[in-house]
């Protein structure tokens, strides 16, 4: 049985006789006109049965040449859907648990239909209910126009904060309501992401508006710290308004921008943010006293975030993905670590910073670059990342892990376990077609391991809370502040206690983020 009925009408999906699949589910209205940099609303009930057979659009993004991304679908602004995969033979009420996965791209690039996230082997491995959801990306999703307000006829209309979070929410809201119908429980419903998508699992962890959608946690190289003020959210809007040529007095006909004036002036300050302040993003969830009341880690580590039991970590080798890409986004060079630290200091004077021996103590033995890249790492995802950990071990049971985990290949190009290079062995999509160059030197059958050994421990995770592995594999034990205890991921898995002692003894603990 394919053929689905949600609260807004019925859908009909495929069945490969593996998995049954239901693709481009609408889950709010288009936001488009009026809509645009509008929370999302619920989508226009319809009678007919929607064909769910295909992906649905992408959000409108720009196209890196540096990154190749297949997005799986075309560009739209019409494009809040989702995707679902459910075992075959899987009924209505037979409450499988259920993973809700949000991805990266530093919150302008992907899209819940790329390839590498198709569901199909961890929720027939995994006996899960697998769902991927589109959000608005950029400036779509997260420009703050807060304090601006546009004519609309007679009336004025204000526009809503944090769009992208927002989405994800009715995207949550949207499987707790109609999860059942396609097997599985909405009690039980793990959110997991990675970069940007990890960063929408830290931030909602704290959100007082994602209370109860969901049981469970999963964040995948979480910039955590990446949550900036309304004063820097808003001066990056005024930059993007003026690259477009509207002042506060033409909010009006913001409606009706075109799409590539939005993308060409979006691209343009996406770049110019981190090279005028390295370290920031240019559009990143913002503290809008709302969705998100304050800085995540703040609350995290003030007792605030929800108590569901969560699993964290980052990659060995990070920023090795930025340098290849000779990307902005991260400051590698000992001038822009500098200018970091300086900016951080600036904003936040009463702030304990590390000194630059304190720092240097922790990569002793390294290389001016590999410094620079280990600091790079662990300013934005690693650091983020353990003060998160600590702070919501005392909500909920937290499982921190690092993957170390890499392919002669990716060694050869100095990537090693870069950023994002743990993505096929959480999906069990190893080889992305006949020019993926991951495996061409080997190490697919050690891949192979570590991806079965993932998927477990993550569907385990999901299903009961705990992220327990085969028999005979290391126990992952929860972290706590006493032992700080890790699950390395490699040919091999181990856990070790303490295996950030170094990091924490430089980085102190004071939570270093611009404001």
């Amino acid at each position: 049985m394919t053929v689905v009925d949600t609260e807004y009408g019925p859908v009909r999906g495929s069945d490969d006789g593996t998995v049954k699949v239901w693709q481009g589910v609408r889950y709010a209205a288009a936001p488009v006109g009026a809509l645009r940099w509008r929370a999302p609303t619920p989508p226009c009930p319809w009678r007919e049965v929607a064909d769910a057979t295909a992906v649905g659009p992408v959000c409108p993004q720009p196209i890196d040449p540096r990154i190749p991304l297949d997005l799986g679908g075309s560009q739209s602004e019409d494009s809040l859907v989702l995707n679902i995969w459910a075992p075959s033979g899987t009924q209505p009420g037979d409450g499988k648990p259920v993973m809700v996965w949000a991805h990266g791209g530093a919150y302008v690039l992907g899209s819940a239909s790329q390839p590498l996230y198709r569901g199909r082997v961890l929720a027939a491995e995994g006996d899960v209910v697998i769902v991927t959801v589109n959000y608005r990306l950029g400036a779509f999703g997260f420009l703050d126009l807060s304090d601006l307000t546009a004519k609309s006829g007679s009336s004025t209309v204000s526009f809503d904060t944090n769009l992208g979070l927002r989405d994800v929410l009715a995207a949550l809201r949207w499987v707790r309501d109609n999860i059942a119908a396609f097997g599985g429980d909405p009690a039980r419903v793990t959110l997991f992401g990675e970069s940007a998508g990890g960063g929408i699992v830290t931030t909602l962890l704290a959100s007082p508006a994602a209370e109860g959608l969901f049981s469970a946690a999963i964040a995948q190289s979480s910039p955590a710290t990446s949550i900036y003020d309304a004063e820097r959210s808003r001066s990056v809007a005024k930059q993007l308004l003026n690259r477009l040529g509207i002042g506060p007095e033409d909010t009006g006909r913001l409606a009706q921008v075109p799409i590539a004036a939005i993308l060409a002036a979006s691209h343009e300050v996406f770049n110019a943010v981190p090279t005028q302040t390295p370290g920031t993003l240019a559009f990143a969830p913002y503290v809008d006293g709302d969705v998100v009341p304050d800085y995540p880690v703040k609350l995290a580590r003030e007792g605030r975030t929800h108590p569901v039991p969560l699993i964290i970590g980052t990659n060995k080798h990070e920023a090795a993905l930025f340098r290849w890409m000779k990307s902005p986004l991260m400051p590698i060079t000992p001038e822009a670590i500098r200018e970091m630290f300086a900016g951080i200091a600036a904003e936040q004077p009463g702030l304990q910073l590390p000194t630059e021996a304190q720092i240097a103590s922790a990569y002793s033995g390294l290389r001016t670059r590999a410094r620079g890249m280990g600091v790079a790492r662990d300013v934005g995802f690693r650091m983020p990342s353990l003060w998160f950990a600590e702070g919501h071990s005392a909500a909920a049971p937290v499982y921190l892990y690092r993957f170390d985990f890499s392919t002669p290949m990716l060694r050869l190009l100095q990537l090693g376990a870069a950023h994002a290079t743990e993505l096929p062995y959480v999906w069990g999509n190893l080889v992305a077609g006949p020019k993926d160059p991951t495996f061409k030197l080997g190490g697919l059958k050690h891949g192979r391991g570590v991806s079965r050994r993932m998927r477990r421990r993550w569907v385990n995770f999901a299903t009961t809370g705990q992220p327990c592995g085969a028999p005979g594999e290391p126990v992952w034990r929860p972290y706590r502040p006493a032992d700080r205890s890790a699950l390395v991921i490699d040919k091999q898995d181990k856990t070790v206690t303490d295996l950030d002692r170094d990091l924490h003894a430089a980085w102190g603990q004071e939570v270093l983020n611009f404001r």
